[in-house]
């Protein structure tokens, strides 16, 4: 049985909760970089695409209309709130070729070389073991097919990243910076580090600078109860919420921030069509 303290359940009650934000307008960034690493990958139509940690379908979405109704796209995710609201969108596009399941990355009962493509889009980092998760995903991907990981780059939303972490460590320090997995893979090194003891010989590693832009002060708060940092705001009783919520909107009014770094780093390999002796060594393990 999982504890509160595993780092996938508490990615599960995190994503839940923020799901009610998830989806607001300033969180663009999920269905930006969900597409671009979609739209990196140039899939073939007819496909079949197994996109992990999914969300609401920021890269799911994009591969279903790729691979076309011939294709298949399957999105898993440990957030059933994240989920439900996935599978409404496909609805109202009305993708057929695209099924969302509740699920965990390293459980996924599905037969391997059985998709042409995995993605997995800022979800490799909550399990405790990534170089397991990717031995794991590597196993799905066909002989000739791809497999992509994108994380989180450095300097993950600052300035106002540091401007959160301040707020908590002054009403509650015991959750200063509790919970950012990530933290693990934002340098290229760190991410092309995962994959050499899954047999994974030659993949493309790329950094991405970017930013997400904030009309107003409201905006930011709306990030946060929108992403990861949500898991630490219900950890907050309902003054020290407040508390918190007041010196993050007055930060960014006193500095006039219009926007956070919002950089990324893309991974992708391509399976060869013939095994390597080490990938027939992950493969027996």
């Amino acid at each position: 049985m999982k504890t509160p303290q595993d780092p996938q359940t508490r990615a599960a009650a995190t994503y839940n909760a923020a799901s009610d934000h998830y989806d607001d307008p300033v969180n663009s960034f999920w269905e930006r970089y969900g597409r671009r690493t979609v739209e990196r990958l140039n899939l073939s139509p007819g496909a079949r695409v197994l996109d992990i940690c999914c969300g609401t379908g920021a890269s799911a979405i994009p591969a279903a209309e790729a691979v076309g109704p011939k294709g298949y796209v399957v999105g898993v995710d440990l957030a059933e709130h994240l989920l439900e609201l996935a599978r409404e969108k496909a609805k109202q596009r009305g993708l057929a070729n695209l099924e969302f399941r509740h699920g965990d990355m390293l459980d996924l009962r599905l037969d391997e070389s059985s998709f042409d493509t995995v993605v997995c889009v800022f979800g490799i980092f909550f399990v405790p073991d990534m170089h397991a998760a990717v031995r794991k995903l590597w196993t799905l991907v066909r002989p000739g097919g791809k497999f992509a990981v994108t994380t989180w780059g450095p300097r993950f939303f600052e300035p106002a990243n540091t401007a959160f972490w301040d707020s908590i460590r002054a009403v509650r320090p015991d959750l200063y910076k509790g919970f950012n997995p990530w933290d693990r893979i934002t340098e290229p090194d760190a991410l092309r580090s995962l994959f050499p003891l899954a047999g994974i010989e030659k993949l493309e590693v790329i950094a991405e600078s970017g930013v997400q832009t904030l009309d107003s002060a409201e905006d930011w708060w709306h990030m946060v109860m929108g992403s990861g940092y949500r898991g630490t705001v219900e950890q907050l009783d309902a003054e020290d919420r407040k508390r918190v919520r007041r010196d993050n909107i007055d930060f960014i009014r006193r500095g006039d921030v219009r926007s956070v770094e919002a950089n990324v780093v893309y991974a992708a390999a391509v399976r060869s069509h013939v095994m390597s002796n080490s990938q027939v060594s992950s493969k027996e393990r």
